[in-house]
């Protein structure tokens, strides 16, 4: 038995014959992976497992093999390359009747749903972020949420902000720290926390890998290119951990959304938030906020950087926002 590298870019027949192995398996074979591995027993391949970013993925042994300690292989393969690469701290997605041999592995489950159980290795974990979190814990009831890309913060966030800051004793708005945006996350936050300073209820806070990243949610970034089957499992098993593990800690009993007109996967999760919280949650979906006749959205600014057309840009966006818009044109 040898593992080696399936280049599921360049070799068609291998990529056919590891994306049949996921389907017997009861697998989707996922199109986001930067690398992949076969465990095979002369030409058969008798095991797999791959890699996007810092997350484990598509791991699957031969049922006939299972008892020859393969998956520790796999496992430890994969580990060795995210090492390599400078990652001490990773996930996997695996269905809830696998959990356990993960859990003898060295993994820690975060969150489980119906489809899917979230695990972790290394550190910082979640209960780092959860420590991280309750140190900007208020002492009030009626608080709020809002997860947000601001790519850029726009008037429309602004808006956002401000109707949930009116309806609620504290908002924890969390701004998403993926690297997956035009504007980098540093940037990102500086530019929400800096728009809404003038609201004291406001605490502003960053996501870590635990609410719509590329661990919980990576459909969420392929927007267009995301198979809706796919988005959905994802965007409930965000929003339990979301509802499940990161609200309690902050008692937050609502949550706003604006509505969503423009994306597809982004309607997908406000959808899936609506099911999943069900009566514990309360998911609050405002109107967007119209410059004329046409709803604010960071998709519509962006496309505007791309034209170069800085008059129309600035009334969607706050006097900071853009400030860093022009520095960026002269960059």
């Amino acid at each position: 038995m040898n593992i080696r590298r399936i280049w599921l870019d360049r070799d068609l027949a291998a990529k056919q014959q590891w994306s049949d192995f996921l389907i017997n398996a009861d697998l989707i074979p996922d199109d986001q992976l930067d690398y992949t591995i076969g465990l095979y027993d002369q030409e058969k391949l008798i095991g797999t497992g791959s890699i996007f970013r810092n997350i484990l993925k598509c791991i699957a042994i031969d049922p006939s093999y299972q008892n020859e300690n393969l998956l520790s292989q796999i496992v430890q393969s994969l580990r060795e390359r995210l090492q390599e690469i400078g990652y001490q701290h990773y996930f996997l997605y695996t269905k809830p009747k696998t959990s356990q041999l993960f859990h003898s592995l060295g993994f820690t489950e975060i969150v489980a749903t119906t489809e899917l159980v979230f695990m972790e290795q290394g550190i910082p974990d979640f209960k780092d972020y959860l420590v991280e979190l309750k140190k900007y814990r208020r002492e009030t009831k009626q608080n709020a949420a809002i997860v947000m890309n601001a790519n850029p913060f726009t008037n429309g966030h602004l808006y956002l902000v401000t109707e949930a800051a009116k309806r609620s004793e504290t908002v924890y708005l969390f701004v998403l720290s993926e690297e997956r945006s035009l504007f980098d996350a540093k940037t990102r936050f500086e530019l929400v926390r800096e728009g809404v300073r003038h609201l004291a209820n406001v605490v502003v806070l960053p996501t870590r890998e635990y609410m719509v990243s590329s661990a919980t949610f990576p459909s969420y970034f392929l927007k267009d290119q995301a198979k809706a089957s796919i988005a959905q499992v994802q965007a409930v098993l965000d929003a339990t951990l979301f509802k499940e593990k990161i609200a309690s800690v902050l008692s937050i009993s609502t949550r706003f959304v604006g509505e969503e007109p423009f994306s597809a996967v982004t309607e997908i999760y406000n959808q899936a938030m609506k099911k999943t919280f069900d009566s514990e949650l309360k998911l609050v979906i405002l109107p967007r906020k119209k410059v004329g006749k046409e709803a604010i959205s960071a998709t519509k600014v962006r496309a505007l950087m791309e034209h170069k057309n800085y008059a129309a840009i600035k009334p969607l966006v706050p006097p900071k926002t853009f400030e860093e818009i022009i520095k960026q044109k002269i960059m």
